[in-house]
């Protein structure tokens, strides 16, 4: 009778259990198409590498993407989505105008069709080609447990609200971050992603122009830096562009020497030194040579991965990631 009653309660723990996970979107696991499609990594890398090769600077892009589409219903593939008629999709919000990459991800998908039709999600497609490309750059690689499916909703607005501002202060940062289920650590760890690509003037010139209405400049700019970025930079410029860090072709640990030097482009990036751990992280890095830079990434970049994603029979497997079926 006693060993009954253990059983039932040792099963009425894992009922709870797998409630829980499945509450909060796990299911994820590594070789999860073994059997369906047991090329799928090999495909998307090769597709990819093609790519990055004829255009590293899309390496940048398609990490951006695929954060941009964790933090926006999960990572259930809704930043691939086009508008239609009666609705504006996520493609159309202002943090994801300059979004770049979406022929990569339809290439692969493509590819894997042709391999496996009907079984990889373009939510998985976007996590891997994500991981794949920083890798084509040598930045490092992590593993990416697959199984999500893709969402059927995509809402314009939810970019701008959902999406950390470049414009935020730490306290607002750290508070959008753990609404997604990530602590303070990855906050500072994944905002090195900023060591590879490059932003546009809109960011900038408030905080060189006229930051708190009077005409006057972000006294959290290196005043050294401002004359340099204003030649770039006018206060209507659109178009220009400015590296987010001294090699922005390179996936390196040069990001948090910009930020400790107090040169980081966005008001976010200077928020980093605006809280004790981040901070404390920021000056390890820039001193470390990226000693453990590349193995934090890694973990934080699994775990936003994991953010409200759909599996089992939730969502659907898109034939093209564009449209939903």
């Amino acid at each position: 009778m006693a060993i009954q009653k253990q059983l039932i309660a040792v099963l009425q723990l894992l009922l709870i259990a797998l409630v829980f996970d499945i509450a909060n979107g796990k299911g994820l696991e590594l070789g999860f198409y073994r059997y369906t499609c047991p090329r799928v990594e090999a495909i998307v890398r090769k597709t990819t590498a093609n790519y990055i090769h004829r255009a590293p600077s899309l390496a940048a892009g398609l990490l951006r993407m695929h954060f941009h589409d964790c933090f926006v219903r999960g990572c259930d593939g809704s930043v691939l989505l086009n508008s239609t008629a009666n609705n504006q999709a996520e493609k159309e919000g202002i943090p994801n105008l300059t979004l770049r990459g979406f022929q990569v991800v339809d290439a692969a998908k493509t590819a894997l069709e042709a391999a496996c039709p009907g079984v990889v999600s373009c939510a998985d497609i976007l996590a891997l080609v994500a991981r794949d490309a920083i890798y084509q750059i040598k930045g490092p690689f992590w593993p990416v447990p697959l199984g999500r499916r893709d969402g059927r909703v995509s809402i314009a607005n939810e970019a701008l609200t959902s999406l950390p501002s470049p414009f935020a202060n730490i306290t607002q940062l750290k508070a959008n971050f753990a609404s997604k289920g990530l602590n303070t650590k990855d906050l500072v760890v994944l905002s090195g992603g900023h060591t590879v690509g490059v932003s546009h003037c809109p960011v900038i010139v408030n905080r060189l122009y006229n930051f708190t209405g009077k005409g006057d400049t972000d006294p959290s700019l290196d005043p050294k830096f401002i004359p340099q970025l204003k030649s770039i930079c006018s206060p209507t410029d659109t178009t220009s562009v400015l590296a987010m860090d001294r090699t922005p072709r390179s996936f390196d640990e040069d990001y948090y020497t910009v930020v400790l030097r107090k040169r980081g482009l966005f008001q976010s990036d200077a928020a980093l030194l605006n809280d004790k751990q981040t901070s404390a992280y920021v000056k390890l890095q820039s001193k470390s040579f990226g000693y453990t830079f590349f193995n934090d990434f890694s973990k934080s970049m699994v775990k936003m991965g994991k953010i409200g994603v759909l599996t089992g029979s939730a969502g659907e497997i898109r034939r093209t990631c564009a449209l939903v079926n």
